[in-house]
């Protein structure tokens, strides 16, 4: 996954990689909107994270089938808006589970990052 960190003007940019893991988190909670090809799940994160965060296919679709194998996302064939087969990926119950999980880890960790951040 590339993050981009700067202002859209920016001239160059930045992509660190996001912590292992908060791929999966942020693909099951776009998934818990309703089931997505795997196209709409980059969309859908690129927009609702007003264009700082973005999946690279080559990240993505290794991570949907990962996610697949792991019982947390079902996958099926069906007719794209574009008249184009897709894989079309939704939460199975066992995806919300592990986004319940995933969500209270993302939340310690972030508050102890912010703990080590805040002031000194």
């Amino acid at each position: 996954m590339v993050v981009d960190c700067l202002p859209p003007m920016a001239k160059t940019r930045e992509k660190p990689e996001l912590l292992q893991g908060t791929l999966d988190l942020l693909i099951l909670r776009i998934l818990q909107w309703g089931p997505q090809h795997g196209h709409g799940v980059g969309v859908a994160l690129r927009a609702s994270s007003d264009d700082v965060l973005s999946i690279d296919h080559g990240s993505l679709y290794p991570a949907l089938h990962r996610l697949e194998r792991q019982g947390w996302v079902q996958a099926e064939w069906k007719v794209t808006e574009n008249k184009q087969r897709g894989k079309y990926y939704r939460l199975t119950a066992a995806g919300r589970r592990q986004l319940a999980v995933e969500r209270t880890r993302w939340s310690r960790l972030s508050a102890a990052v912010a703990r080590v951040l805040g002031p000194a």
